[in-house]
Order: C-alpha cells, then structure tokens, then sequence
C-alpha cells in the first residue's frame, strides 16, 4: 500500500467518495506524494517514454514549425516561448537548437516553462540553463506577450470525471473503499445538461469522459492568441469526442490498474479535442494525425540526411525511431497535433486545412 493509497483511504472514510477527477488530482499532484512531484517519470529508466526522447527529429520540426508561425505573423518582438509540461527539457532544447538560424527569433524570444514537479523544474534548468527559462505553476501567469506554446502530451494528464449513461440521466463513476481496497463505484442515476447533447450519440451502459480543466485551459490560451497574436501547437493522444473508459495507469513501461498504486503511476486520459476547439475563441486547424503532421513538415527527408551518417544498431534505431513517430500503427495515428492561432494569421505549418 503506498502512503498515498493510506491518505486516500482517510479521507473517504471522513468525506466520503472521490470523483475521479479529484482522485487522478492527487495521484498526480499532490503536494508530498504525487507522481510529478515526488519522482523523474520520464525516459528509458522511468515510467514512459515521449516522442521527444525517441528522436530530435520531434522537437527539431516542432522548433521550426513554431518559428515560421513566428515569421508569419510578423515577427513580433519580444514574444514568449513557452512549453506546458516540459518533462527533462529534451524537446524544448531540440527545438532550440533547430531554431538558431532563425534570424532574430532567439534574440526576441522569452522562454517560459510551466512545470508543476521540483524535480523536473531542475532537470529543465540543466539542459535549457543557457536560455533562461522562468517557471510557472500554471499557464495563467504566463506573461502578456505574443504567444507561441508548445503542449506535448499536456493535456492527456488533466484530471477527466466519468459519467456512465444510464437511459436519459448518468452515473458518475467515483472512487470509494471496500476496507483497505480502492474500488470504482456508481452514483444514482440523473439528468445532466452538460451532457444532454451526448444523448444522440451514446447508447445505455456508454461511458462518456469529461476536462474542465483542459477546456478552461483551451479557453485561457486561444484569448490570449486573439488578443496578443501567437500559436499554441497541442501534440496528444486521443479523438475528436469522447467516448469510452480511456483512463489508464502505466508504471514502468507497462500498464496497470489505475488504482493499483496511487501516486507512483502514470495516470491518463485521451484527450477529447473537439471541446477544446469549441472552447478556444481563436483559429483552429483541423485535427491531424501526428504521422501526416510531421510527414508534411519534412521527416522523411530529416531522417534521411541523419541516417547518412549512422550504420549499423545506431541506424536501426534511428529507423524505428522515424516508424514509431509516424506509422499509423504505432504512434501516428493515435497521436493528433491541433493549433490555435489568430483569425488573421495563416495556420501554421503541417496543419493547413
């Protein structure tokens, strides 16, 4: 039993059930015992890995798919280069180094990192030391500068609350206890008018799975394009629209029970992109696949020009590398790339409608 698992159990026990928003919350972030806080999930050695650690060829191309946003929109002057959740620095130091021959975007940038773990906020500082990065808890003190972000991965992390179709009403699905064992149960079913233009689309028995957070965010970020101008390039797992028990824990590259071990696994969710579309009050591109995405920016030809000076294990890896980005099979399908950006602005790069 893990000392999360115990303070969970305290807190059921006097308050009663847990949404599973507020469970994932804790699991996550809370202040003492939560995975990003307390541990390096990150990497071969970790719990997962990210396309920024399979291969540069990600943050390169999302690098150079930001600075043209950049370019496009006038090459404003200073600008905020930001990143949500940027886990050992990996992607964002790779899209520093493919943007230095970007006449004058280095100079005019100002990078900025919203990173909830201590322990991750160090790992950042030693590889994006020379770029000065300043940290955030949240994206809502970023400051009001044009706005080009980077969210990779970001959003599948936010807690989701769960809602079983049970004839017209739902049943949130909540975290209770059966002594010291962590179950999932039901309440009542009821009307929920959030919900009501689910109805068409569900039938009894469906589970729907719903993001305030990731809406308010989408919400915060697509004002502030409007407003200052930028892009807000969003790379993650999931579909337009929810539907199904998508929340998943992974603990050292493999998947477990999401409420097997509270606080040192990885806790997901997909990602339901339309809502986060129908929240922005800015431009958004069509939803696309990661593969096509990164195909149209130029990663065959990237991948390549590396190979040519790689034989033997080290070209074999560099060749999975590129396959497991792009193939539909492994991450190219499941993976989406979405962008806000403004009514005047041309879409950005790969993602043109």
């Amino acid at each position: 039993m893990t000392p999360l698992h115990r303070l969970l159990l305290r807190q059921i026990a006097a308050t009663g059930p847990l949404t599973v928003a507020e469970y994932m919350a804790a699991c996550l972030l809370h202040p003492r015992h939560g995975y990003y806080v307390a541990g390096t999930p990150l990497g071969r050695g970790g719990d997962f890995v990210t396309a920024p650690e399979i291969s540069q060829m990600f943050g390169e191309l999302l690098g150079l798919c930001l600075a043209q946003s950049w370019l496009d929109q006038g090459a404003p002057r200073p600008f905020a280069l930001a990143e949500l959740g940027p886990g050992r620095g990996t992607l964002m130091a790779d899209m520093l180094r493919a943007t230095r021959s970007i006449p004058g975007f280095h100079a005019a940038m100002r990078l900025h990192l919203v990173e909830a773990s201590p322990t991750l906020r160090a790992a950042q500082d030693q590889a994006l030391h020379e770029a000065s990065p300043v940290w955030h808890d949240r994206a809502d003190t970023l400051p009001d500068l044009p706005l080009f972000l980077v969210a990779n991965e970001f959003f599948d992390a936010l807690p989701v609350r769960q809602f079983l179709r049970d004839g017209s009403g739902w049943r949130e699905r909540m975290v209770g206890a059966e002594g010291e064992r962590l179950t999932f149960g039901l309440t009542d079913a009821a009307p929920l008018t959030a919900l009501a233009h689910r109805l068409g689309d569900t039938e009894t028995g469906g589970m729907v799975e719903t993001c305030a957070p990731a809406e308010a965010l989408a919400q915060h970020l697509g004002q502030r394009i409007a407003d200052l101008g930028g892009t807000a390039l969003i790379v993650d797992y999931g579909s337009r629209q929810s539907l199904g028990d998508t929340l998943q824990a992974v603990r050292r590259h493999r998947k477990e029970g999401p409420l097997d071990r509270p606080g040192q696994a990885d806790l997901t969710a997909h990602v339901a992109f339309d809502p986060l579309i129908a929240a922005a009050p800015c431009a958004a591109t069509p939803l696309t696949d990661q593969g096509v995405f990164l195909e149209r920016l130029g990663i065959t030809g990237r991948a390549r020009a590396l190979a040519r000076g790689l034989d033997g294990a080290a070209l074999d890896t560099h060749v999975a590398a590129h396959r497991r980005l792009t193939h539909p099979q492994e991450m190219g399908h499941l993976f989406k790339a979405l962008a806000f950006y403004p009514d005047s602005a041309p879409p950005p790069p790969g993602l043109t409608p």
